[in-house]
């Protein structure tokens, strides 16, 4: 019986990425990116500051918002703008780096200076770690 338990805590835990995170401890690598007051203090300053003009608040344009995990996961025109853990195929980093599709690479922000290297690397590193935020932005 303790093995099925066992079995049946560590199967809930891979599915829902919960070893990921507690081998991540365990080993002293888990990054504060992982954690929602990265969002709070690091990533949602750059995402007002550059983002929420046309993506924020009654602004969707190209149907975006940055807002919401949700909002991102679901993404505009174009599909997601994140993939969590992924940040070379999401395509908010393709975006602010200015490396957007050849068809349409629609440089973020637009009409503005491209953004810091410093403030592209900590949106990066957030979605590396999961792009967690904390669950009051996360609206259905």
């Amino acid at each position: 019986m303790k093995k099925v338990v066992v079995g049946m805590s560590v199967l809930i835990m891979a599915l829902t990425g919960w070893g990921s995170q507690i081998r991540n401890v365990e080993a002293g690598t888990h990054d504060e990116a992982a954690r929602p007051e990265f969002y709070a203090t690091h990533v949602l300053p750059i995402l007002k500051a550059n983002c929420y003009r046309c993506h924020g608040g009654i602004n969707h344009r190209g149907g975006l918002s940055v807002e919401t995990q949700m909002g991102m996961l679901k993404g505009g025109e174009h599909g997601a703008s994140l993939i969590p853990g992924d940040p070379a195929k999401s395509l908010l980093v393709q975006l602010i780096r200015h490396e957007g599709p050849a068809d349409d690479p629609m440089p973020m922000p637009p009409k503005a200076s491209k953004l810091s290297d410093a403030d592209i690397a900590t949106i990066t590193r957030w979605i590396k770690e999961g792009a967690i935020m904390p669950e009051n932005t996360v609206k259905p």
